[in-house]
């Protein structure tokens, strides 16, 4: 009670109040930030993926300068060598605004990753943009492109949509899906998400031999453990699937991840429009706005 009380009380605190909680879930400011912490991981045996901050963009002129940031930090992969690839946002590159605009940023994106040979992953966002990005990804894919995608299992579609995707041997990040959406399109019952997040995922183990990549983005230890023994009786190496997990949450499961010999790949978004993006993290993770209340307060010591 008390973490949910202080989640639903985020959007009445002033946003440097809740940037204490939201910086454990970002990198910093700075691509420099996501370059430091990237390296750290690397001395685990870790990878990331860096986002730019950033969605929902109204102005051309704002998404041309987030095309410009995106274009940056594969510079700096490639610079830094980095154990990395790019992870963007369509609607933060104008897809919003206009599909075929919000494209030509995409596409001059992964021109740029495809002459530096850095991955590309489409973020998925909230169902008034699920088909639109599925398109985008498909034309990609068409063209040539090194392109992931995301796909939530919250949703009652993706079953259909995995089944449409597997021609293009996809790699795809499977997750829970944190957007609140309506019943109309979403499960919202805890265990039939995990159940279709468990379909899912079989889906997609089971088309590793023709090519499709699963990457097992949940922190919930039930779909890990289960994910770990479908790996085993799919019999995959490592070079067919990795795990992937959010900044700052579950870091020692993550280090058992890698200490067992998984592939894990960390999320790792910097920028300075954070605050979206955290206050999801939040409500999605009330107990750990509890655990830094006490900390900042000293309860519990």
């Amino acid at each position: 009670m008390f973490n949910k009380l202080i989640v639903s009380m985020l959007p009445l605190m002033p946003k440097k109040l809740v940037y204490v909680f939201a910086k454990k879930y970002i990198a910093g400011p700075k691509l420099e930030d996501a370059v430091r912490w990237t390296k750290k991981l690397a001395e685990q045996g870790g990878r990331t993926t860096i986002d730019v901050l950033g969605e929902f963009v109204t102005k051309k002129e704002q998404s041309i300068h987030e095309r410009d940031v995106c274009t940056q930090v594969l510079d700096a992969i490639r610079q830094n060598d980095l154990p990395s690839y790019l992870s963007i946002k369509p609607t933060a590159l104008g897809a919003g605004i206009d599909p075929e605009f919000g494209y030509e940023n995409i596409k001059a994106i992964c021109d740029e990753a495809k002459e530096l040979n850095v991955f590309v992953r489409l973020d998925m966002e909230n169902v008034p943009y699920t088909q639109m990005t599925i398109d985008l990804y498909k034309r990609l894919k068409d063209e040539g492109y090194n392109v992931g995608i995301v796909l939530q299992s919250y949703l009652k579609r993706t079953e259909e949509d995995i089944k449409t995707l597997l021609p293009y041997k996809p790699n795809v990040r499977i997750c829970k899906g944190i957007y609140n959406e309506s019943p109309e399109f979403a499960y919202k019952d805890k265990e039939k998400i995990r159940e279709q997040y468990k379909l899912h995922l079989d889906m997609l183990l089971n088309d590793a031999a023709n090519g499709t990549y699963a990457n097992i983005a949940t922190h919930d230890e039930p779909l890990i453990q289960y994910a770990e023994d479908q790996i085993k009786k799919c019999g995959l190496t490592k070079d067919q699937y990795q795990f992937e997990m959010l900044l700052g949450v579950r870091e020692k499961r993550r280090d058992e991840l890698l200490k067992a010999g998984h592939n894990l790949c960390v999320y790792t978004p910097f920028g300075d429009d954070w605050y979206g993006y955290s206050t999801r993290r939040l409500k999605e993770n009330p107990k750990m706005a509890g655990h830094i209340v006490k900390a900042i307060f000293g309860f519990g010591q």
